[in-house]
């Protein structure tokens, strides 16, 4: 499991994603399950794991509303945030 610090949610994400779902998305992140990301996405946080970097993720609720969950490079500060917030 990643290492975090404070974890954020935006208003807007808030509003619109059930807690458990939002949790359930937080457990793959910061495991390392990147599946819903593109396979560009995934390499990137792989390579970011080895030599420092942000970390990206998309989710999608049980409604298919997608969702990302970003932690920063330093791994201070993790975001759950909709793509509109961004």
């Amino acid at each position: 499991m990643l290492p975090f610090r404070q974890i954020v949610i935006t208003p807007n994400a808030l509003s619109q994603l059930p807690p458990s779902e939002v949790l359930r998305a937080l457990k793959r992140h910061l495991n390392g399950d990147w599946r819903d990301c593109c396979s560009e996405d995934r390499q990137a946080n792989h390579q970011a794991l080895e030599s420092g970097g942000r970390l990206f993720s998309v989710y999608h609720s049980e409604d298919q509303k997608k969702f990302w969950i970003i932690t920063e490079a330093d791994y201070t500060l993790t975001t759950v945030l909709m793509p509109d917030d961004y």
